[in-house]
């Protein structure tokens, strides 16, 4: 990964494309005032720089769960017996692993991790705490919510303070 300089034509095009990652080059060019040679040049750089991890599909849970089941959400709270780098590292190294982790913080003050994870049903999420949890002798405390409704989920970083038009 390069380390590169990034300028506000950048930041307008890291801006567009997070909000809409659908969009052509022509398009983002166009919008972002740069002729598409530049616009596929920058972006490329953008992704080689590791400033772009991915593109993906955000999907609607609402709309899905008529069609697939609704499932559960959880905001997990993880607290650790021993604390060392190597803990934490190998911690999260397994968890990180697991295709129901959809996300995963280290934090500080409180519990070590905070986790959202998805399950299809309460089984399914009961496997998964002794799975990912419970057989694991480092885990001195878990503490679970679950979400009854998504007000909110924008995965955007912030960039409106960094843009320099």
């Amino acid at each position: 990964m390069e380390q590169i300089e990034i300028d506000g034509i950048d930041i307008r095009l890291l801006d567009k494309l997070q909000r809409d990652a659908s969009l052509s080059n022509q398009e983002l060019a166009r919008q972002v005032h740069v002729s598409p040679p530049t616009c596929l040049r920058r972006v490329k750089r953008l992704e080689q720089a590791g400033l772009i991890e991915r593109r993906i599909a955000v999907l609607s849970p609402d709309r899905l769960a008529p069609l697939i089941g609704s499932g559960l959400t959880a905001i997990v709270e993880i607290t650790l017996e021993r604390q060392g780098a190597e803990h934490l590292a190998a911690f999260e190294q397994r968890i990180v692993g697991d295709d129901a982790v959809q996300q995963c913080y280290r934090v500080s003050p409180g519990p070590d991790f905070c986790l959202i994870v998805a399950a299809a049903d309460m089984p399914g999420y009961l496997a998964l705490a002794q799975r990912l949890f419970t057989s694991d002798a480092n885990v001195r405390n878990v503490k679970t919510y679950f979400s009854i409704r998504r007000a909110k989920f924008e995965p955007g970083v912030p960039l409106a303070a960094a843009r320099s038009d």
